[in-house]
């Protein structure tokens, strides 16, 4: 239970920048034409923002091919794989019910809190259950709050909240740039997430610098070893 509470605790700094999000997710299903209840039952049976964006966003277009919409969404979140590799070797583990209340519930910010974790102190499910699982609780909520408020603010990113998000996950990431192999693979990430951004379409900068920061870490670390 100790562990449950602290990757609530963990993941409260990260969590303060999902609020604005959660309300925008909110406002956005009523513009799109979904009833309260719809655009609520979204967010806690899709329980992933960036798919939940732009399918609101296809709705709202009038797009209705359910098959489109589900296929941009797997292009989207296709990063989650890159995700599940690096955790499968502890979630394979679990009982099946728990592998698949922690892959349900994993998310980027749950990821970021996760691994910061993992690294300093090993892997725990019990934390992971607890950040994944106040993530799922602070979505619900805030897009309930943007359903609730949704006439009264038209554009809660206008006012800058947006910015906590990425401000948060830098303050995780500098911390453990300690040495030439972390600084190198978050540059190479950072470069290809950058042009990447303006030449591809759509997300597939995240996978393109997931897969280059990959590439560049198992290079290095090889040599490493093998300088040893």
């Amino acid at each position: 239970m100790d562990e449950y509470r602290q990757g609530v605790r963990d993941s409260l700094p990260v969590m303060l920048g999902v609020v604005p999000f959660g309300i925008t997710c909110g406002i956005m299903g009523l513009s799109a034409g979904l009833t309260p209840v719809e655009t609520v039952l979204m967010s806690l049976l899709v329980f992933a923002g960036a798919a939940q964006f732009i399918g609101i966003t296809m709705l709202g277009a009038g797009l209705s091919g359910w098959g489109l919409i589900v296929f941009t969404t797997l292009l989207i979140n296709l990063r989650h794989l890159l995700m599940g590799m690096s955790l499968a070797p502890y979630l394979l583990k679990l009982p099946l019910a728990r592998q698949l209340l922690l892959t349900f519930s994993l998310t980027d910010e749950a990821y970021a809190v996760i691994m910061s974790r993992t690294d300093r102190e090993g892997y725990n499910a019990n934390y992971q259950m607890g950040s994944s699982w106040a993530f799922y609780i602070i979505w619900a909520a805030s897009t309930t709050v943007g359903v609730l408020v949704g006439s009264y603010i038209p554009d809660p990113l206008a006012w800058g909240l947006d910015f906590a998000m990425p401000a948060t996950f830098l303050a995780m990431l500098m911390p453990r740039l300690t040495n030439y192999v972390s600084i190198a693979v978050c540059s190479v990430a950072a470069i290809v997430a950058v042009v990447g951004a303006v030449y591809l379409p759509g997300k597939w900068y995240i996978i393109a610098a997931c897969l280059a920061a990959s590439i560049t870490g198992g290079l290095l670390e090889k040599e490493d070893k093998h300088a040893f």
